[in-house]
């Protein structure tokens, strides 16, 4: 699924938000034999995720309903820990505090939302113009006060096209000097941009960032605990694969995971990658941090919706 279609659809879904009463989400029943397996399957059912997986917003709204704080409730109770949100900073202020308090409430945290513009035709940190620096750093001051708001360390951060006619290297340093004053503005607060290095082939051809290793390389440059690694496994499947030992030398400054199999960007189990060794080599390293679904349903429905759950159970390490 393509990044601004999500985009379109989260701003949507924020322009109607609205806050009604809780309703219940489903849960799942013990066979009438009370057996001691059938109650202990049951357990395991809705019992947390071991990896603190993040769904978005819509992802069951067939089940759950098209109310915000409805679908907060059934992704609790399927079990999920966090949730993300690229469009969070777009929803009303009463909007993202009701957000806040339903996963307060249920004792969730909250993933990644989208810092600032992003320019997808045209150069922006890269080209090192002064005012478009200027700009980016005045949103990513903005961000500020949404992630206080919602109780959010992460925010994503893409640095923008390429600048055509610039070698390579002058558009880094400009990114790195950009980054450098992003990150001047977020340490003080505790708060974390994650780099997204995107894939050129099949979503966003022309980003500047593309490359586990370039973004690597950007973040050992800007040496801040406030800019580190969003690594996104189905962009870096198609950039690059090798996604184990890619990851292992990232390690020290990835902060953030997303998920998505190729081809189609759907859940695991519907492409090429080999999930549950992914995610059991992520676990076995220590990562506690959180995996957002930033994917579609491959199958329509409630149908497709429970497969999502029962996919990422399947590949959950025990």
């Amino acid at each position: 699924m393509h990044r601004r279609k999500f985009m379109t659809s989260l701003a949507a879904g924020a322009a109607a938000a609205s806050v009604p009463a809780l309703s219940s989400a489903p849960q799942s029943t013990v066979p009438s034999d009370g057996s001691r397996s059938a109650s202990a399957a049951a357990s395991r059912l809705n019992s947390p995720f071991t990896l603190d997986y993040a769904p978005h917003f819509g992802m069951f709204s067939d089940q759950a309903g098209d109310d915000l704080i409805d679908q907060i409730a059934f992704m609790a109770d399927a079990g999920f820990r966090s949730l993300e949100d690229n469009g969070m900073k777009g929803r009303p202020v009463e909007v993202q505090e009701s957000i806040a308090a339903e996963m307060a409430r249920r004792g969730m945290r909250m993933g990644v939302f989208v810092a600032h513009s992003i320019d997808w035709q045209e150069a922006d940190l890269a080209s090192g113009d002064v005012g478009k620096r200027e700009e980016f750093l005045r949103e990513i001051e903005e961000s500020v006060d949404v992630a206080k708001r919602v109780n959010a360390t992460w925010m994503t951060v893409v640095p923008g096209h390429v600048s055509l006619g610039q070698k390579l290297d002058y558009q880094t340093v400009h990114v790195i000097e950009s980054l450098r004053r992003a990150a001047e503005i977020l340490e003080p607060h505790g708060l974390v941009m994650v780099l997204e290095p995107l894939n050129w082939w099949t979503n966003h051809a022309g980003q500047f960032l593309s490359e586990s290793p370039q973004a690597y390389l950007i973040c050992k440059a800007v040496n801040s605990p406030s800019c580190k690694i969003l690594f996104d496994i189905y962009h870096q499947q198609i950039t690059e694969g090798n996604l184990i030992p890619n990851i292992d030398k990232t390690w020290d400054e990835i902060a953030y995971f997303q998920i998505g199999d190729n081809p189609g960007r759907n859940e695991p189990t519907t492409g090429e990658i080999h999930y549950a060794n992914v995610f059991r080599h992520i676990h076995d390293k220590g990562f506690d941090g959180i995996l957002g679904m930033e994917h579609g349903n491959s199958l329509d429905g409630p149908e497709g919706e429970q497969a999502v759950i029962d996919a990422y159970r399947s590949v959950d390490p025990a």
